[in-house]
This record gives C-alpha cells, structure tokens and sequence, in this order.
C-alpha cells in the first residue's frame, strides 16, 4: 500500500441467510431427519448448531422462511454443481452467416448450402447475405432471386423469416430450423403407438 492514503477498513465478507444473517423473527425449520417444525430462528439455529450443521435460508419469500440444517460448504457446493449442469445443458442458437455474390458460380452455392443445412440440423438460424460491389447494386433482383432460390432448396431443413430484404449494399433472408431439422442423424424416431 502507498503511505499516506487512507482506505476504508476491509468488510469482512458476512454470508447472507445463513446462521446469524438470517433476520427473520421464526422460521420453518427442516432438519436432516425428515422433522419439519415452525420456531423461533434462535431455537432452530441452537438447534442446527447442537447437530454440527448450518442454518441455511432456503426459501426467503415463503410466510414464514424455510430454513435447512445442513452442511453450508457442502449446500454451496451442490448449487454450483446444479447451475453448472444446468449451463452444460442449454442450447444458445446462434445466426450464422453465408455471404454471396450476385453472379455465386453453382459449385460455390451448393457448397453453401451444404453448410447451411448442417447448420440448420445443428440448430443454429443461418442468415444468407448477397453482396453487392460496384455498379452491381443495379441489379439487385439477380441477388433476391438468388436468395429465394437458396430458401426453395432449404425449405425441407428450415423456415423462412419474412422475405429478402436490401439494407444498403447487402440483400438477407434468415432460416429458421424447424423442429425435425434439430434432430441428429443418429436418433431414432419415437414409436408409434
């Protein structure tokens, strides 16, 4: 530290609803054994205290406040544990995006499409640009063929957002998946009953 500055005290990191932070007048306490009782939050976290255990706040909002014994590294340890399993299984969609041009040679555009439709089966949106450069803005119809042409051929893997439109120097359209194109290859399909 540089002499001569003044820094506050350090506040010591204090948990909040757990033992003495916890500032409801009773509580609905749950103990280790399966026994349920509404008392005081002094009696429960004696009590907590007496079975080597923590007072933890586990429902703040309910009338009165439920209140567990239990081990709170351990409890801090399971929360963790289920928001990381939780992280691990959500699914963020992303847009990804394929750029053409208003002359693409078919070989190029295949080759797109072939990635757009792994896209679309991988569940992300996939937003195909035209780029127009030049004097090549003049013919901005060839670019919307182009684009509607690219949704007729991905119709089978992912719906159409609205139709193509010219921001500027770039004409896009975006396809969504649709629910069968989130399937993998590999998965079977449910039985009929």
């Amino acid at each position: 530290m540089y002499p001569g500055r003044n820094y506050p005290p350090r506040r010591q990191n204090r948990r909040e609803n757990v033992n003495e932070s916890i500032r409801a007048r009773e509580v609905r306490a749950v103990f280790p054994d399966g026994t349920t009782e509404v008392m005081p939050t002094s009696a429960a976290l004696r009590k907590a205290q007496e079975l080597g255990l923590d007072l933890v706040l586990i429902a703040p909002t309910a009338v009165p406040p439920v209140a567990k014994a239990v081990d709170f590294g351990h409890y801090q340890y399971e929360q963790k544990k289920k928001q990381h399993d939780a992280k691990k299984k959500q699914h963020v969609v992303q847009v990804k995006e394929l750029k053409f041009r208003p002359n693409t040679d078919d070989h190029d555009y295949d080759f797109k499409m072939k990635h757009a439709i792994r896209f679309l089966a991988e569940g992300n949106r996939v937003k195909a640009v035209v780029q127009f450069r030049g004097r090549e803005i003049a013919h901005a119809d060839l670019g919307k063929k182009l684009l509607m042409r690219f949704a007729a051929d991905l119709a089978s893997h992912g719906s159409v957002e609205g139709m193509p439109r010219l921001e500027g120097r770039n004409a896009h359209i975006l396809i969504s998946p649709t629910k069968t194109a989130g399937k993998s290859a590999g998965e079977k399909p449910p039985p009929e009953n």
